[in-house]
């Protein structure tokens, strides 16, 4: 059965928020994810963290609507999203993965215009181009707008797929949109890591729900509101970024000392001993 999604009638503001509630996720008999509870706010960046295999990627699947939850499930506005009629959730909710293989020769903006798709007919074509050319300038990628995309440094491609999962939410008016990044600091340069977490940083500014896998625990540092720290599919340590990114936490769940400094604006610095 579908269920046309009004966030107005949904009890409170405080359930317009994305969350997991008891998400389990089994691969055969390997389990990935374990009892896990979180719940991410509109107007903040969350950072996913934690080793190699504690289930970062599989979590923001399930929060995409992607994974199905063996036990326990994924709500956006208080709804399960198994409930979300899919092109109503496309239009709240885009992911940027991390390899997106395209084959065909389309130009920069060709690729940007691809984000419209679940708007259909309801959405102008001048409107959509309006839209494209402001995600194509927030993320830099103007200039490359007339490029055939497959000629595109492998940096170049990543802000031009972010422009495409921006051109996705870019006008969600009544209720607040979701950008889900996994790593989208791979395969960028250290001066446009900053720049793509930046420009997620303003769209939390703007209202947007942010959350993002990032393998750096310094990028987390700088960029994310609130951390949730992962560990053999279980959730360790949620809150804010100060609370998470404990050197002692830190150095047991990653198996190497760790010790934490502060930036000149108090922000945690993390590092080797």
């Amino acid at each position: 059965m579908n269920l046309a999604v009004d966030w107005r009638a949904v009890s409170g503001a405080d359930e317009r928020v994305l969350e997991a509630r008891d998400v389990h996720l089994h691969y055969g008999s390997r389990r990935v994810l374990q009892a896990v509870n979180l719940r991410a706010q509109p107007g903040r960046v969350l950072a996913l963290i934690g080793p190699n295999g504690a289930g970062k990627s599989s979590l923001l699947g399930v929060l995409a609507g992607l994974l199905r939850p063996s036990l326990g499930m994924a709500m956006l506005d208080g709804v399960s999203l198994a409930r979300w009629p899919a092109p109503e959730l496309a239009r709240r909710r885009a992911m940027l993965s991390q390899r997106v293989q395209l084959g065909f020769g389309f130009r920069a903006e060709e690729v940007a215009m691809l984000g419209r798709s679940p708007h259909g007919a309801a959405s102008p074509q001048a409107s959509d181009r309006r839209i494209v050319e402001a995600v194509l300038r927030a993320t830099g990628t103007w200039e490359l707008r007339q490029r055939n995309y497959l000629e595109l440094s492998g940096g170049e491609q990543q802000r031009v797929q972010l422009a495409r999962v921006l051109a996705q939410i870019w006008d969600c008016r009544e209720a607040p949109g979701w950008l889900l990044l996994d790593e989208p600091e791979a395969g960028l340069d250290i001066a446009h890591q900053h720049e793509l977490l930046g420009h997620a940083r303003q769209l939390a500014g703007q209202g947007f729900g942010v959350i993002a896998v990032l393998h750096e625990l310094n990028l987390a540092a700088r960029y994310a509101d609130d951390v949730a720290l992962l560990a053999q599919g279980r959730l360790v340590r949620h809150g804010g970024r100060d609370q998470v990114l404990d050197a002692q936490v830190l150095s047991k769940i990653y198996g190497v000392a760790l010790a934490c400094a502060r930036d000149g604006e108090g922000r945690p610095l993390i590092h080797a001993v």
